[in-house]
């Protein structure tokens, strides 16, 4: 007898799977996608079941209105893989499944509006072909006219614009870099795991773990499997697909990351889910990626927090790689000079496989030395000393490049009244305004405005405080622009370039940025952390940290352990092929037990020294978390409804409910902390305040959570306040 119901996840808010009839004649199959009505719209969802009854009454259930068979049902283990991530993460499943995929796949109307002639994919597929057409017809003539100059046969060429259809792919390098003898113990423990095993592969900056990456993949590939390569930040993207694509020349590297065009990324869904390439590479989202065969997934930096999704599914990218390697029984590599202390715990523990890499690779590879500055001693001008400023000028006049590192763009932090102490505040967040310099011409003088990075808010400075009318109102603090106007007076024969968000605004601008300081077109480099990892420049040699000390003593107790891996992971750009690289700081602090690890360049002192304040005090990894975020427009009403859920759970079983019962039995072994209002209270006219959740146990944390969510929605309706559950807060 044939079963018509479908159960099909839509991507809504909503924690159930919706039943529909498959109309007489149509067929579907589990993970096809479908065409549904929802209220008064239409929507597309994904089929997780065929069951042989509905869940409700089958009057009230309408019908399927088209099925989509142009791309193969989306397999069966990536279906259950984001149901495992909508289970941890306390999500509906539509929402973990349906915003993965590319939008053309999941927006009706690129299938029925009248501009669409097919299927979004059907129209990919034809402008390959047309694409294929082309490219052949040019390879012909260009082999017809290389044949005829061989012949020496007179043909007219118009050499003013290559086309781009005939650039061929790049070429393999013709030289391979030698392995030293940790990378290969690396790489051989890594190939022989037959099944599932996480690797934390452990290299100092510059010590290959790349190549290990790149060796590991060519033989995951000679098996005919997939690889699976992951980085943080989407200006790491270009310089790895680069690396894999020379060491592949024939791999069709496919490249997931949030920048991409809604074409881009659908062309790269359809050649892993039809296995036209072997290799994906991409930013966190690329875990979700349908693909079929896969063989090894690696996770490079795995300790940046880049890789936790911060809105709609708030995932941890390298915690969904570990269950997505134990789950298709295939090896996951973590690398990182720095790892998280998570990570580190657990290959101290044993949970992990280690592998370490403690010296750089090449014949001028040396590790930098390391001078600390005490500031408390020097006088500071733009925040920088006389004797970094002297190692600068000796640097370059070396013909060497100068990173100089501060986490702070713009002008100015804050533009600041001394006669009343009024501050540049935004009007729509509790936050200051930041002073950024908009303009600069050779003849005229500089343009400033304020805006706040929170929400966005743009404004024009005052020419006088509002508050009491005093003309001299002074920029406080620096940021990127404000060193890179001194040190263009310092230096005025030196190229400098600034590399932060704000001049990385249009698509491709970093990797030309930093194109330019690989071919050397740049003498002084000034950057954020978007320079801090990844990058491999040759002729780089001092390293100057300024404004150290930002970090030390921070609200968050994972502010440490993130400063550490920050400055480690820069200084790792000085030195990597020249010798006497250099890395020169600045603090107040120069005795913290931070710098004096970071002197040493020795992350297991550091680890361990952490490790043991986290063991005393019970926080990660020896403890589990979950963060609920409670907004609206009153902070009273955003604790009160916090307040209201916490104490809903001390009063559990009281009434006698079964529900409320299962409460009672679900709520032991969980601490609750009292609510409070976030460090940056209001964003765009929206307060907001946190409670957080601490178990010893990940397992009892899990069990409770759904039992308490049930109660939860009603409770947010009555106090007006949007909420959202967090598992594993990286920032509390």
């Amino acid at each position: 007898m044939r079963q018509p119901w479908v159960r099909v996840a839509l991507a809504l808010p909503l924690g159930d799977l919706f039943d529909y009839r498959l109309p007489e004649g149509m067929e579907a199959l589990i993970g096809q996608r479908v065409r549904v009505p929802f209220a008064t719209k239409e929507l597309i969802g994904l089929i997780i079941e065929k069951p042989s009854e509905p869940a409700y009454e089958e009057s009230a259930i309408r019908e399927v209105l088209e099925v989509y068979d142009d791309l193969p049902p989306m397999p069966t283990d990536w279906i259950e893989f984001g149901g495992f991530a909508g289970t941890y993460y306390q999500r509906p499943l539509g929402e973990v499944l349906l915003p993965s995929m590319p939008k053309p796949l999941r927006n009706p109307k690129a299938y029925t509006s009248t501009a669409a002639s097919g299927s979004p994919v059907n129209r990919l597929l034809t402008r390959r072909a047309n694409a294929a057409k082309k490219a052949a017809k040019a390879a012909a003539k260009a082999a017809k006219l290389a044949k005829n100059q061989s012949q020496g046969v007179g043909v007219k060429v118009d050499l003013t614009v290559p086309d781009k259809a005939v650039v061929g792919p790049f070429q393999e390098s013709a030289v391979r870099p030698q392995l030293s003898k940790e990378q290969q113990q690396a790489l051989d423990h890594i190939t022989q795991i037959e099944g599932y095993r996480t690797v934390l592969l452990h290299g100092v900056t510059g010590s290959g773990k790349t190549e290990v990456y790149l060796h590991a993949a060519e033989q995951v590939m000679a098996e005919g499997k997939q690889v699976m390569v992951l980085v943080p930040e989407i200006n790491l993207s270009p310089q790895l697909q680069r690396k894999f694509q020379e060491r592949f020349p024939n791999e069709e590297i496919a490249v997931m990351h949030s920048s991409l065009s809604d074409g881009e990324r659908l062309a790269a869904w359809v050649a892993i889910q039809t296995q036209q390439s072997n290799i994906i590479l991409g930013t966190r989202m690329a875990i979700f990626a349908p693909v079929q065969n896969l063989g090894l997934i690696v996770i490079d930096e795995e300790h940046d927090p880049s890789y936790k999704q911060l809105d709609m599914l708030r995932y941890s990218a390298r915690d969904l790689a570990v269950w997505r390697a134990h789950q298709l029984n295939i090896p996951v590599v973590l690398g990182s000079a720095t790892p998280s202390l998570e990570t580190w715990h657990h290959a101290k523990e044993g949970k992990y496989d280690l592998c370490t890499l403690p010296e750089r690779v090449g014949a001028t590879a040396f590790k930098p030395t390391f001078e600390l500055i005490d500031i408390r001693k020097e006088r500071l001008v733009e925040g920088i000393s006389q004797p970094m400023l002297d190692e600068i000028a000796h640097c370059l006049e070396r013909g060497q490049q100068v990173l100089v590192f501060i986490n702070r763009r713009g002008f100015a932090p804050v533009l600041h009244c001394p006669s009343c102490a009024w501050n540049s505040e935004c009007t729509r967040c509790s936050a200051f305004m930041v002073m950024h310099r908009l303009a600069r011409g050779p003849n005229g003088p500089n343009v400033y405005g304020l805006q706040c990075h929170h929400c966005g808010l743009q404004s024009r400075p005052p020419r006088a405080c509002p508050d009491c009318g005093n003309l001299d109102i002074q920029p406080l603090g620096r940021g990127t622009q404000k060193v890179e106007e001194y040190l263009a007076q310092q230096f005025p024969n030196a190229r400098i370039q600034r590399i932060d968000a704000d001049s990385t605004k249009r698509k491709g601008q970093a990797e030309e940025l930093f194109n330019l300081v690989h071919e050397g077109e740049v003498d002084i480099l000034i950057g954020t952390q978007m320079v801090s990892k990844g990058h491999d420049f040759r002729n780089l040699n001092l390293v100057c940290i300024l404004n150290a000390d930002s970090g030390l003593y921070s609200h968050d107790f994972r502010s440490s352990e993130r400063l550490f891996a920050q400055l480690l992971q820069v200084a790792g750009r000085a030195g990597r092929h020249l010798p006497g690289g250099k890395v020169i700081l600045q603090s107040n602090e120069v005795d913290h037990p931070l710098f004096h690890a970071l002197r040493l360049q020795d992350y297991e002192l550091f680890a361990e020294h952490c490790l043991q304040e986290r063991r005393v005090a019970a926080l990660p990894p020896f403890s589990f978390q979950t963060l609920v975020t409670a907004t609206g427009r009153d902070i009273v009403n955003c604790l009160a409804f916090l307040e209201e859920i916490k104490t809903l759970v001390s009063q559990a079983g009281s009434s006698g409910e079964s529900n409320q019962q299962a409460l009672a039995e679900a709520r032991h072994g969980i601490r609750f902390y009292d609510p409070v209002p976030l460090r940056i209270v209001r964003v765009f006219h929206v307060e907001r305040a946190q409670l957080l959740l601490e178990s010893q146990s990940r397992a009892r944390l899990q069990h409770f959570l759904p039992i308490w969510q049930e109660f939860i929605p009603a409770i947010a309706k009555k106090h007006r306040v949007q909420y959202v559950i967090e598992v594993d807060p990286l920032e509390i």
